[in-house]
């Protein structure tokens, strides 16, 4: 039974599960939301920030703060400086983690088993004007923006989501995410909407694809709502025969779904992602599967503004955001995006479009995905920069050839459509470009990316027991030690390895099996297999606490790299 938000603090429905591990119910959900309520109101609040990595006691914090007419300000990270942005305008944070950046007589901790004190609010249907709620961006342009959002809105956005996709308990068991709920996308799609609609949701965001798998299992039927940065390096990581007919629905927004990633899903699980179209002012706008047109929602009316970029009203826009950046082309199908209209810089008096350049390059048969921007020299000047995730085409030729005989290949490729000022004067290659976990490329990572190429594999812990740990290692396409070995043909240096070992070794295992131990050389040194770009390794450390040595092999494919026996100082 679908309920409408405003009424989710009252009796209806008050056995509909919402969750589990541990389990919570509608009951028991109004019942805390009230409680911290009153505790709000007792103690005058009128503006808190909130930063939870447990989505339903977000949701129980974001209740509270409506019910008590509070503005609910959702912060984008807890990074020193995203605190002091936020620091001026609030009185409280709630979370529930403890928050280093915050006094900590300015935060309360809000846990599944919080259950408050004094007078609770009252059980009430919420007035649509009561609170407001603050939805803080990325910043993928820069400064974080703050976007106000009244309860109104989200509540006809949320009605607008059932309204294309019906959902029930008695059609779907659970709803899961890789993607945050403090910002628009995840709280409308992961909190919100399941709330309603009296589907239980997934408490904590699953940023990893096994992660993301492995909670999936716990459900017959389930829901996915994702990005695309994390679908597209899905790959192998997934059992497809486990999530055969257990996903029923699968959601991306944030960015642009590449097809090949669509149809793998379609030929894999019979079930294609739906993409969806908007921001965090506009709310939702369109939908598409596959390679279709986007659809408008019901109720999005669409126009062009004079410079051709798409214009929305609909019911959950408030006046004056309606006007987006994008450029459109209106069709008797719905519309096709052409592209950012604010991302045409100029450099030496020439306008160069950014879009059209990431377009090209991703219509290159080595080249996925691109990203191209403006790096600032220290003379005042810019230059621009392209990120491009490789295929699987793009990484051989990286892999036979290096990274100078790739990049010269691109550089060509442009300079045949566009003249020489638009061709970028740095590359940077990935498997998947360094997105956020909302699928966006922000400044900052995009600068960070530009100028510090990658010294350290992507590295997770596979096995942890007394004196043995096992490592999962992703070799970064662009390791900055692939430049001088060797420059036509990369490898990670035997050195290279040595060192990741021991470091690994000295974060993880060693403190707890020899603290005092020291590198004092090596024994029973062997290379057998080189090492390449996207080369993903296993890294098993042995401590022999008998001989006091150190064991490390590096093996890919089941087939030994490398390995030694370190020996103490």
């Amino acid at each position: 039974m679908f309920v409408p938000l405003n009424q989710l603090l009252l009796s209806a429905g008050a056995e509909r599960r919402i969750a589990d591990n541990p389990p919570l119910n509608q009951q028991q959900f109004a019942e805390q939301s009230l409680q911290l309520a009153g505790a709000l109101q007792t103690q005058n609040i009128r503006c808190v920030a909130l930063w939870f990595e447990d989505a339903v006691c977000l949701a129980t914090a974001l209740f509270a703060c409506w019910r008590a007419g509070i503005r609910a300000i959702l912060a984008a990270d807890i990074k020193a400086h995203g605190c002091a942005l936020l620091e001026p305008e609030v009185q409280l944070w709630l979370s529930d983690v403890p928050l280093l950046q915050v006094a900590e007589h300015r935060q309360w901790r809000i846990t599944p088993d919080w259950h408050g004190a004094g007078i609770a609010a009252l059980p009430a249907a919420v007035l649509d004007e009561q609170g407001e709620i603050i939805i803080c961006t990325s910043g993928s342009s820069g400064t974080p923006k703050q976007v106000r959002k009244s309860w109104r809105q989200l509540q006809l956005e949320v009605n607008a989501l059932q309204q294309q996709w019906p959902l029930s308990k008695e059609t779907v068991d659970c709803v899961l995410g890789s993607v945050s709920a403090v910002h628009m996308y995840g709280l409308a799609f992961r909190v919100l909407w399941p709330l309603a609609a009296g589907v239980p949701f997934d408490r904590p965001q699953r940023p990893y694809p096994e992660a993301l798998q492995h909670a999936s299992l716990d459900y017959s039927r389930c829901i996915w709502i994702a990005s695309p940065a994390l679908l597209s390096r899905l790959g192998q990581r997934l059992d497809w025969h486990a999530l055969r007919g257990r996903l029923l629905g699968l959601y991306s927004a944030g960015g642009a779904l590449s097809l090949s990633v669509s149809d793998e899903f379609k030929a894999q699980l019979k079930l294609r992602p739906i993409e969806i179209y908007g921001s965090s002012e506009t709310g939702v706008i369109a939908f598409r599967q596959g390679a279709d047109h986007w659809q408008p929602f019901a109720g999005v009316e669409l126009g062009l503004n004079e410079q051709g970029a798409l214009h929305v009203c609909s019911p959950w826009v408030k006046e004056g955001e309606g006007q987006t950046a994008d450029a459109v082309r209106l069709t008797a199908e719905g519309f096709e995006l052409q592209g950012r209209l604010d991302r045409i810089v100029k450099i030496e008096g020439k306008r160069i479009a950014l879009p059209m350049l990431e377009q090209a390059l991703a219509g290159h048969q080595w080249v996925t995905q691109a990203h191209v921007g403006l790096v600032p020299r220290d003379n005042g000047s810019q230059r621009l920069a392209a990120l491009l995730a490789l295929s699987a085409e793009g990484i051989g030729v990286l892999r036979r050839q290096g990274r100078m005989a790739l990049s010269e290949a691109l550089r060509q490729f442009l300079a045949a459509q566009f003249e020489p000022l638009a061709v970028p004067r740095i590359w940077r290659f990935f498997e998947q470009l360094p997105l956020n976990s909302q699928g966006k490329l922000t400044k900052a990572r995009f600068l960070e990316a530009v100028q510090q190429r990658p010294r350290l594999p992507e590295v997770e812990i596979q096995e942890s027991t007394g004196y043995e740990r096992l490592y999962r290692l992703k070799i970064p396409c662009d390791l900055i030690y692939f430049s001088g070995h060797f420059p036509t043909a990369p490898v990670v240096p035997g050195v290279v390895q040595i060192g990741w070992a021991m470091d690994l070794a000295t974060r993880d295992l060693l403190p707890k099996v020899c603290p005092n131990f020291r590198f004092g050389g090596m024994e029973v040194l062997k290379f057998q297999q080189l090492i390449h770009p996207a080369d993903e390794l296993l890294l098993r450390l042995y401590f022999d606490r008998e001989k006091n040595k150190l064991h490390f092999s590096f093996t890919r494919d089941d087939k030994p790299c490398s390995s030694a026996r370190i020996l103490p100082a």
